[in-house]
């Protein structure tokens, strides 16, 4: 068992681990077992996520992307950016980049610490949606940003049971099989986005969610209360900027810009995933 180098990154909060596996010579960690002992807790690295970086016949490279319950969603926005810094740092490719995610080709520009990515078209956008949770009613609008989002519109965030509310509408009837990201937001006097999102794989609240970013909005330009470009400050404190095209639906394109910070370096011991070592 080996030492493994690895990047500990953040997007405005959404924290990952990222692998270079351009070489294929950490393919036999690269699944959910290994992912999920290394993004514990207190307990090895912990992250949102890990990012194995690997190589591509038709963009700048690949990555096989997990959250930390070792599920592989379709596309995260705060990992792309993580993601194409990260390769842009390491000589992987030049500051305009893409790279290949099940959710499609991802386009990225670097400036210093700040990526724009265009991220797959945004689809199956449905507003005014009444579900039932726990005996009540409640609006929820939704988008695929990559992966699904529901966006719900609230008078206070603080107040909102996140954990407890998300993993209901996460799991609602309305949402499966697939199940969906759940994301609270509230628009202030300045325009600015707040928001607080429940995330499908990390099964908690996270600081920034970059697609849920983009989902709240979206739909908040779809109704008519929003216009691109979008600012949305994330529970982190960090801002996010979303721009569409075209500036109402259906949407065509859509940007995620963000600071992509890199924490430090490392390599991680044995002790790190494997999950047999007494505490």
């Amino acid at each position: 068992m080996a030492t493994i180098p690895f990047y500990k990154m953040s997007g405005c909060g959404n924290d990952f681990i990222i692998i270079d596996n351009r070489s294929g010579i950490w393919n036999g960690i690269r699944n959910p077992g290994f992912v999920k002992a290394v993004c514990r807790e207190k307990l090895s690295v912990g992250a949102d996520g890990l990012i194995f970086i690997e190589k591509s016949d038709t963009a700048d490279f690949r990555w096989h992307f997990f959250n930390s319950d070792g599920s592989q969603p379709e596309m995260c926005g705060n990992g792309a950016r993580c993601a194409a810094r990260f390769a842009f740092l390491n000589g992987i490719a030049g500051a305009s980049l893409s790279f290949e995610t099940i959710a499609g080709v991802i386009h990225a520009e670097v400036n210093g610490a700040i990526v724009k990515t265009q991220l797959s078209q945004p689809h199956d956008l449905r507003l005014h949606q009444v579900i039932e949770v726990d005996g009540r009613q409640i609006t929820v609008h939704s988008i695929n940003t990559g992966v699904p989002h529901a966006v719900i519109f609230v008078d206070d965030l603080a107040a909102v049971p996140i954990k407890a509310l998300g993993a209901k509408i996460r799991f609602h009837g309305q949402f499966q099989p697939a199940g969906t990201n759940v994301n609270f937001i509230t628009i202030g006097g300045d325009g600015i986005i707040g928001i607080r999102t429940y995330e499908r794989g990390v099964e908690d609240e996270t600081l920034a969610c970059g697609t849920g970013s983009v989902a709240a909005a979206l739909v908040s330009i779809a109704m008519g209360r929003a216009a691109s470009p979008v600012l949305v400050k994330t529970r982190g404190g960090e801002q996010l900027k979303v721009y569409a095209e075209p500036a109402a639906p259906p949407f065509a394109q859509a940007y995620l810009e963000g600071g992509a910070s890199l924490i430090y370096t490392g390599e991680m011991s044995p002790e790190a995933y494997d999950r047999g070592q007494a505490c």
